[in-house]
């Protein structure tokens, strides 16, 4: 595509118009591995807490690898109802517990709206891992007649949004994104399409788990994982020593609502997702990743200019390659260190499909309260890195107005998302 073209600032068309209009966040939830809830998880980012650990859901000596971000704290028997429990996978339960969370933060009633006006759009990289795990041993092990009957939806993709949408009677348009860490932001750009299609409101985002022993073979086979022991230095994105990512569990979903419709019924408003874009890597050897075209046409999207960007949360893939070919895409966009970058998925690891989502509330938390998280474990970045990247603490007294959100995906996925700041100023007191 022509540089020249595509930095210019893009016609009004891209704006949001009565006709397009924005896209707004209402209400976030959130379960990764450093706090459960969006309190507990925003005030432990700005500590600069990790949730990195030594693996606790199943016996990992025998792995090479064995640190993970596992959800704390987390008991499903307080967050799902009873009826519930014997057919679903931990990756439903933790859906179902954010997707209350992220409802009550916004304060809508799904009941209050056409029955068709309110959907749900979630990503999911391996559906019930584990339910499908236990379910074949069942039938290694005993026999087919031991085979749970929900095994036949239990471990789908699309089972997240599904129980969402029956538990909260949102009957509207859905679905379901399969592009790994790039789904989170993937799936919030097919619910702020539907919005335009006259959705009111949609749930929307990606929380992921598959921290189970099939799972954990699928990771270890790909040989990307970092093999240190050490939780403070294991997952070092940007940093000479990078070696590899760390897996976790967990993500975040937002109530994605028509501005309009926001406004009517009076509700908090986070921000706007103002822009997106995505893109897909050609065959490696063709050469050329797209990440940073990604980047490019969601400011196109979103109607600004590379000068008007604050804050990139970087996807932050922990391995050296990568690492550097982040770096590029950033530092030609905005110059060498051009833009202050962050990586607060340093805390909780990749999270699949959850990761990006995941950034899109740490933006969006950003943009409230003026302060970019840090990126922990790596002390600065290499210099085949020219990033400012954010270490050690927060970075206090900026303005931060408009952020981009970055993520790739296994097998070619890159995805882009600009969040915009609320106009409203009428936050809560605390984080949500």
């Amino acid at each position: 595509m022509s540089d020249a073209t595509t930095l210019e600032r893009p016609r009004e068309a891209h704006r949001d118009t009565p006709e397009r209009p924005a896209a707004v966040v209402t209400g976030i939830g959130v379960a990764p591995p450093n706090g459960l809830g969006a309190r507990a998880w925003w005030d432990a980012v700005l500590r600069g807490e990790s949730g990195i650990r030594p693996l606790t859901r199943f016996d990992a000596t025998s792995y090479p690898v064995r640190l993970a971000g596992e959800v704390p704290g987390f008991v499903a028997e307080d967050h799902v109802r009873s009826r519930l429990l014997p057919q679903t996978d931990q990756v439903t339960r933790l859906n179902l517990a954010v997707a209350k969370e992220a409802l009550d933060d916004a304060g809508a009633d799904p009941a209050d709206l056409p029955v068709y006006a309110a959907g749900v759009v979630t990503a999911s990289s391996a559906g019930g891992f584990e339910f499908g795990q236990r379910e074949l041993q069942a039938l290694w092990s005993r026999g087919a007649q031991h085979v749970s009957a929900y095994q036949s939806f239990a471990w789908f993709y699309a089972v997240n949004t599904g129980q969402i949408s029956i538990l909260h009677g949102l009957r509207g348009a859905s679905g379901v994104l399969v592009t790994e860490q790039a789904g989170g932001l993937d799936a919030v750009a097919h619910a702020r399409r539907q919005l335009r299609k006259g959705s009111s409101l949609v749930v929307t985002g990606g929380v992921d788990s598959a921290l189970c022993p099939w799972g954990w073979v699928a990771h270890v086979a790909e040989g990307r994982m970092s093999t240190s022991n050490d939780p403070d230095r294991a997952f070092l994105p940007f940093s000479a020593d990078a070696d590899g990512y760390v897996p976790g569990e967990g993500g975040a979903l937002l109530v994605l609502e028509d501005a309009r419709s926001a406004r009517d019924r009076g509700a908090r408003v986070y921000g706007s997702v103002a822009g997106y874009a995505a893109t897909f890597d050609p065959p490696p050897e063709t050469g050329g990743a797209r990440l940073g075209a990604a980047a490019e046409l969601a400011l196109a999207d979103a109607g600004v200019g590379p000068d008007e960007v604050d804050v990139v949360f970087a996807d932050a893939a922990g391995e050296r390659a990568a690492d550097r070919a982040e770096a590029q895409a950033i530092s030609a966009l905005f110059g060498e260190r051009g833009v202050p970058v962050t990586a607060p998925k340093t805390m909780t690891g990749r999270l699949s499909a959850g990761g990006s989502s995941l950034d899109l509330a740490a933006a969006l938390f950003s943009l409230r309260d003026q302060v970019i998280p840090p990126t922990t474990g790596t002390d600065r970045p290499a210099d085949d890195c020219p990033l400012d990247l954010i270490t050690g603490a927060p970075r206090t007294g900026v303005r931060l107005r408009t952020a981009l959100v970055l993520a790739r995906g296994r097998g070619g996925f890159n995805a882009a998302a600009v969040v915009r700041g609320s106009a409203t100023g009428r936050w809560p007191p605390g984080p949500a």
